[in-house]
């Protein structure tokens, strides 16, 4: 659960305070003016969840091998739900890149686990098809005058 800008497990709610243990075990106690004056995120009350990675490439890089790469990634692991189906597609034409939208739904207690193992997953498969993942840059042009 988000709330009061604090993520958490709920431990206890109490009549002025709720107190929520974070992921790194730290307890932290949220005034509950703030917990019902405020939007609440609850992270595990559905039975599934979207993961959205952005994956960016060259300029250079052909954009069907870089999808059929990502497909392969996608339909490879096992926890990786076919229905909703993912979704792969271009996001954006950025500055220094091309960055595709990768957003494969998996079980909620999945959620990490899968992330973790696409993110190194993409290096590994963009490095193995020579695609590569750039970085930012300028091109500085020196005139002699």
């Amino acid at each position: 659960m988000e709330t009061g800008g604090t993520a958490g497990t709920v431990s206890e709610i109490g009549i002025i305070t709720t107190e929520l243990n974070t992921p790194d075990n730290k307890k932290v106690i949220v005034p509950n003016s703030r917990v019902t004056g405020g939007v609440i995120t609850n992270y595990s009350v559905n039975d599934k969840r979207r993961i959205d990675i952005i994956a960016s490439i060259s300029y250079k890089d052909n954009l069907d091998t870089v999808r059929k790469v990502l497909e392969e990634i996608l339909t490879g692991d096992p926890r990786i739900l076919e229905e909703p189906a993912p979704t792969i597609g271009v996001l954006e034409l950025a500055e220094n890149s091309i960055d595709f939208a990768v957003r494969p739904w998996v079980a909620t207690a999945d959620y990490w686990k899968v992330r973790f193992a696409l993110m190194e997953e993409i290096k590994r498969r963009f490095d193995k098809n020579g695609i590569s993942i750039p970085y930012p840059q300028k091109d500085v042009h020196l005139i002699k005058e």
